[in-house]
This record gives structure tokens, C-alpha cells and sequence, in this order.
């Protein structure tokens, strides 16, 4: 920069001692055509300078981070309540709308029901499996004392000291007795298998869809599906009845709230009901010319200039460059791309820079706002001309547009 400005210094000098001071050539039209070339060519230093040691954009903008407020409902509900007010801040967790409750209560109560009634059947079944054990042991009893009578009676009736009738009475007892005792095992394993059916707590009655439980591994895994569904049944309406109060994903705000007390929402899901703007991360996206940023790097200070504040001037940061651009992208298809040359009055294409200010919270930065934005590579002659470019834009915000 300093070079430049020397050698039009010098030129300007020459030009004053040749023509004004010494008068050593007579000033003409020729004269005059060959010393505006030579001194537009030194101007080329200064724009050539400024434009890529200093890149500079007239298109920047905000951009905060916005999440759709989209009612998670299975079916059209009722907004009956409406607990946030439009641009004013709101906190993480803060209550946004109600949603009617009750036919997910309704829903959760009915199948909270149903595990109640299926925990008293396993409940039942385990009470009728212990009694079919208790009664395995009194036939085993009476068994054995049968068998301690008939080997006394046969004892007895061998040795001529009693009737062989006892001992035939008492054979017949424990043959009934072992009858008994085979019928409460095979009852008391019934009843252990439909006891032990049960997963997780929850019987294989509850589902409704088996009436009764079969003694085959594949019936069990069956079962073992149908609790499943009903319990994932169970944790969708706890969920879809919490979420019948939207809560604040985020700190932010709300702009153009058209919700009001009364409405269905969900009737046609392709949308939100409201926006919900993000305080968090708002950052400024300035366009480049592709060109211009040769000399860019991330780190780099930034001034930037909003229409929303004139005459002030704010210091920034470079975060990143979008290296992409939307003209390079093509969709998979099967027609053939076509190629016309470029409309000269359109702007060629640009790569957006990602700016981050120095001291955001002081600075109100509304979603959409825009200005300009100059990066600075270096310091030097170059870097002082563009502060005042940037300020001058700045400044004429106070008058342009103009008013009349």
C-alpha cells in the first residue's frame, strides 16, 4: 500500500514539474489521454489492493436457528390452552400450548387396567400352584402310610396273625393313593406352566389373545410377543399423553402467533403451528465472490455494518467458509443436464463466509437482519481504506433510501 501510494505521489509530482512547474511540454489532448491511462493503471494498485486483501460484501445476514413447533399427536387435538405470548423471551422447558388430555388419559388408564387385572391373575396362578404342590405332598403322605399298612398287613397275613382282606384293602389304598398322587403332579405342573408363563410380570392372559396357555416353546414365544406389544402400546400413550403439553425446546421467541385456544391442531400434518426462533449461535452469512477469497482464513477479523444500526461499526470474526455452492449440484436423473452460456447480468456464483461477532450479547441481532461485512487478510494502507468504505456505508444508512 505505501509503495502505491509513493510512486502516485511521485507521478503526480512529475506531471506538476513538467507541465506547471518547468514547462518543459506543452499540455495537450494527447498528453493528457496518455497521463489519465498511466494514472488509471497506478488506480488499478488501489482496487486490486482492496479487493483482495480486503474482500468486502454488501450481502450479509443473520441467521439464527429456527425449529418448527409441530404438535406430536397421533390424531386432530384440541389446543385448549395457549401459555406463551408472541416475541416475548422464553426459557428451555418453559409451557407453550396445552393440548386436551383426556383421551390419552383415557387411554393410559384403560391399559394401566389391564397389567392391574394381568398382575392379579399371575398373583392367582401362583396361589394355584402352590396349593397343587401342597396337595402333591398330602397324597405323598397318605401314599406312604399306605404302603407302611399293606407291608404290615402282608406281614401279618404271612405269618397267619391276620386277614389277607387288610392286606388287600390296603393294596387297593395305595394304588388310589398313587393315582392321587399322579393326578396332583400332572395338575400341579399345569399350574406351574401357566404361572411361570408369565414375562416380565405380566401374565400371557393380558393381551386377551390367549385364552389359554399351551405347553409348547412356541406358544410361550407367542405370548412372549403379544405382552411386548401391549407394553409398547402402553409406553406410546404415556408418551403421546406427556407430550400433550409443548414445552420450549430452547431459550428463544415466538413470532406471529396464530394459535388460539379452541383450535384442532393435526388435522393435516404437513406443517408447524408456530416458529420457534433460537437465541443460541446466531451468526452472520456474508457472500463472496469466489474470486476474493484467495487470501481468507478462518480466524481472520471482521468488521461488519448493519442497515439496523447506522453510523455503528462492528468487530468480528471469520468461523468458516461454505466451500460449496449450489450451481455444482445436479439430482440424479435420467435426462441429460443441458449447458447455455452464462446470462451476463447475473452475478457469477459466490461462497458464503460464516461470521461470528466479537461481543454478540450486546448487540441485538434479529433473524433476517442484513448489512455488510469486510474481511481483513492483512493489516497496512489497504486495510485503513476499507474502514473508512465500510463506515461510509455505515453512515449513509442514516439517509439512504432516501425519504423522497
Amino acid at each position: 500500500m505505501i509503495p502505491a501510494l509513493l510512486i502516485l505521489v511521485v507521478y503526480i509530482f512529475v506531471l506538476w514539474l513538467v507541465f506547471v512547474q518547468l514547462k518543459i511540454a506543452q499540455f495537450s489532448i494527447a498528453w493528457g489521454v496518455i497521463s489519465a491511462l498511466v494514472g488509471v493503471h497506478l488506480l488499478l494498485i488501489f482496487l486490486i489492493g482492496l479487493r483482495f486483501v480486503t474482500p468486502y460484501s454488501t450481502d450479509a445476514t443473520v441467521v439464527q436457528h429456527t425449529i418448527q413447533i409441530v404438535p406430536r399427536l397421533p390424531e386432530p387435538t384440541l389446543v385448549t390452552a395457549v401459555l406463551v405470548e408472541p416475541n416475548v423471551p422464553i426459557k428451555k422447558g418453559q409451557p407453550l400450548f396445552q393440548f386436551d388430555r383426556r383421551p390419552y388419559q383415557y387411554k393410559v388408564s384403560q391399559l394401566d387396567a389391564q397389567l392391574a387385572q394381568a398382575k392379579q391373575n399371575v398373583l392367582v396362578l401362583g396361589a394355584d400352584y402352590n396349593a397343587a404342590v401342597q396337595k402333591i405332598v398330602a397324597v405323598k403322605s397318605d401314599l406312604g402310610f399306605a404302603k407302611e399298612q399293606l407291608f404290615r398287613a402282608q406281614s401279618l397275613a404271612k405269618r397267619g396273625a391276620g386277614p389277607e382282606e387288610d392286606a388287600q384293602k390296603w393294596q387297593a389304598q395305595m394304588n388310589a393313593n398313587e393315582a392321587s398322587v399322579m393326578e396332583a403332579t400332572a395338575e400341579a405342573e399345569r399350574s406351574r406352566l401357566k404361572y411361570q408363563s408369565q414375562w416380565e410380570g405380566v401374565n400371557t392372559t393380558v393381551a386377551g389373545a390367549i385364552a389359554q396357555l399351551k405347553e409348547s416353546e412356541a406358544a410361550q414365544k407367542q405370548v412372549a410377543a403379544t405382552i411386548q406389544s401391549l407394553k409398547a402400546q402402553l409406553e406410546t400413550a404415556n408418551y403421546y399423553l406427556d407430550n400433550t403439553l409443548m414445552v420450549a425446546p430452547e431459550d428463544g421467541h415466538i413470532v406471529n402467533l396464530q394459535v388460539q385456544a379452541g383450535m384442532v391442531a393435526g388435522i393435516l400434518r404437513v406443517g408447524g403451528i408456530a416458529s420457534f426462533i433460537v437465541d443460541s449461535d446466531r451468526y452472520v452469512l456474508a457472500s463472496f465472490t469466489q474470486e476474493t477469497l484467495k487470501y481468507v482464513k478462518v480466524g481472520q477479523p471482521v468488521e461488519v455494518a448493519l442497515d439496523l444500526y447506522p453510523g455503528q461499526v462492528f468487530g468480528a470474526k471469520v468461523d468458516s467458509i461454505w466451500w460449496a455452492n449450489g450451481e455444482g449440484q445436479y439430482l440424479p436423473s435420467d435426462i441429460i443436464p443441458k449447458f447455455y452460456p452464462a446470462d451476463p447480468n447475473l452475478p457469477q456464483g459466490e461462497f458464503a463466509v460464516k461470521i461470528y461477532l466479537n461481543n454478540p450479547s450486546k448487540v441485538g441481532l434479529p433473524i433476517g437482519a442484513q448489512g455488510a461485512a469486510a474481511i481483513y487478510t492483512s493489516g497496512g494502507g489497504f486495510a485503513a481504506l476499507r474502514k473508512i468504505t465500510i463506515r461510509l456505508h455505515s453512515w449513509l444508512n442514516w439517509l439512504y433510501p432516501m425519504p423522497f
